[in-house]
């Protein structure tokens, strides 16, 4: 005769939905879940703002140098987009602009030994680090994101792991059913925080050498048209 098995005993593994999970794991491990899954979605809001900002700032100056390279009158252009900037590369026109007509008004005739293309630079230089802070905002939480979400969910791990153990040996029993739910629900926080610091390093680095380039190229365009203001400062002396 076959022997038969009492379906009643054998352990059955409870429900491992990520909802489940979640619904019955701690109370520490649920707000660790919380802090990371909000941090995940932060990171995504900034990854797609910084990316649409990005193209902006990039569209916005193919626009303006072509107008600028035209050929056509800097006073004009000043007028037009300079005197209130819109976007980062206006900017970085318009505060040469404004200095180098104060330091005309200043230095008369004397404009090639009176220092006006430092001033110029300056200038320049200031309002390209302020529109790089400007566009570098939300950057670190991204960095911190990155370095330190494995770790906040890894703590939640172990305090999960933890707190299953204690059931585990107030219930003196060690059958899969029992141990299964309380060790998946550990690892769960593990597994959103490399969901969020995955995503938040990738985009740091990607958003870093995009924001690095662009900063390029504000700089390169103050070089160039610190140099032309320069001759033109050359000319008029």
């Amino acid at each position: 005769m076959n022997p038969t098995v009492d379906p009643s005993a054998t352990p059955v593994v409870g429900d491992l939905s990520i909802l489940t999970l979640f619904l019955q794991s701690d109370i520490v491990v649920k707000i660790v879940i919380g802090l990371l899954l909000l941090a995940s979605i932060w990171v995504w809001a900034i990854v797609f703002e910084k990316y649409a900002s990005l193209r902006r700032a990039n569209r916005q100056a193919d626009a303006f140098e072509d107008k600028f390279w035209s050929g056509g009158s800097l006073d004009e252009l000043y007028e037009q987009e300079g005197a209130k900037p819109t976007h980062p590369i206006a900017a970085v026109f318009g505060a040469a602009m404004t200095e180098w007509r104060r330091s005309s008004r200043i230095a008369g005739a004397d404009m090639a030994r009176g220092g006006v293309r430092d001033r110029v630079d300056r200038a320049m230089a200031v309002t390209v680090g302020r529109e790089m802070d400007r566009m570098e905002r939300w950057m670190i939480f991204l960095a911190s994101v990155g370095s330190t979400a494995t770790f906040v969910g890894l703590f939640g791990t172990v305090w999960g792991i933890m707190h299953s153990f204690s059931a585990i040996a107030a219930m003196h029993n060690t059958s899969l059913s029992v141990v299964a739910p309380g060790i998946a629900e550990a690892l769960f926080a593990t597994a959103i925080g490399l969901i969020a610091a995955i995503p938040a390093v990738l985009a740091y680095n990607i958003l870093s050498t995009a924001l690095t380039r662009f900063a390029g190229r504000l700089e390169g365009f103050g070089s160039e048209f610190g140099a032309i203001l320069s001759r033109q400062s050359e000319e008029r002396a």
